[in-house]
């Protein structure tokens, strides 16, 4: 089985109620020809996770519109059990009170399986005590965090008025995602959370690559991880990974390199290609089988760490 960690979908009822049905992509509201698409892949199921939330998780109805969210998606999950195996919750960020009460919620009345926050959103860092009953509450459950970018079109140099060439976002999102993680690990987040699940978009961006420029320059941020008791990147290996690199071989393998198969999971950003999801999946798939790495270890990839970490029942 492939099981898919990281998509886009926008149920009906989540678009409506934020009037997102007027402007968003009418492939990402419609099931029926999500599901034409995926029936191309065999044995292929997803991990629902709702795009654009991050655009009302601190409004002053955020609450409201984050129980109508998962909701939806909990219904698309036992409508069409076959295709959806479960689904991510939107919480209201603004309000920690009531985002902790609807990860209760969600986790056990409506048996989603995680929780998203965002990367980069004119908020509170990832690194802020704001966000540590959450961190306590989600090292409770055992279950993930996923991680997603998000960066507006600010300018990349003070004499325009934004970025061009959508380097904003070709660029600007695993940087986000880099910032995070790194935030999480020097302020010492992982250090207080040991057992927290955290899943990077876009295969951990920047860490992979750059890992060795963190050991080299570490000496000139250790005044600000002295309580750290652990070598560095010990834990920036404690984030998971998706595979949401529309089919970059080289980082593929760079990341497994990094990570080691046990923290890649297979996502796909799917439908943000031309093809809508066609590309995303085939390219995914294509790039792992190619992997020279045991077959048991591209059975992790593909679904065998999707279960374990999520429990499941699949």
């Amino acid at each position: 089985m492939i099981i898919d960690i990281f998509n886009h979908i926008e149920p009906l009822k989540y678009a409506e109620a934020t009037g997102r049905i007027r402007n968003v992509n009418p492939f990402i509201l419609d099931v029926e020809r999500r599901l034409r698409i995926m029936d191309r892949f065999d044995n292929y199921m997803q991990v629902l996770t709702v795009g654009g939330f991050h655009s009302y998780t601190h409004g002053d109805n955020a609450s409201e519109l984050a129980r109508i969210t998962n909701d939806a998606i909990a219904e698309l999950v036992i409508k069409y059990p076959e295709w959806f195996c479960t689904g991510v919750a939107s919480l209201p960020l603004k309000d920690m009170d009531a985002s902790l009460g609807e990860t209760d919620r969600a986790i056990q009345q409506l048996k989603l399986r995680g929780i998203e926050l965002w990367a980069h959103r004119d908020w509170e860092p990832l690194d802020s005590p704001y966000y540590f009953p959450l961190y306590e509450k989600m090292s409770q459950y055992n279950l993930p965090i996923w991680i997603h970018p998000m960066r507006k079109p600010d300018p990349d140099y003070s004499c325009e008025k934004e970025s061009k060439y959508q380097i904003w976002k070709i660029f600007g999102w695993p940087y986000d995602t880099t910032v995070a993680m790194a935030r999480m690990v020097f302020s010492g987040v992982l250090e207080k959370f040991p057992n927290l699940k955290l899943i990077t978009h876009h295969c951990g961006a920047m860490v992979p690559y750059f890992a060795s420029r963190i050991v080299c320059l570490k000496n000139q941020i250790d005044e600000y991880n002295e309580n750290l008791t652990r070598p560095i990147l010990e834990y920036f290996r404690m984030f998971y990974a998706d595979t949401a690199l529309e089919g970059g071989k080289a980082a593929l393998n760079c990341a497994y390199d990094f990570f080691g198969a046990g923290h890649i999971l297979f996502g796909t950003d799917m439908p943000q290609d031309a093809r809508l999801g066609i590309t995303s999946i085939g390219n995914a798939i294509e790039a792992i089988q190619a992997m020279n790495i045991p077959p048991e270890d591209k059975r992790k990839i593909f679904e065998d760490n999707a279960r374990d970490l999520l429990r499941l029942p699949v």
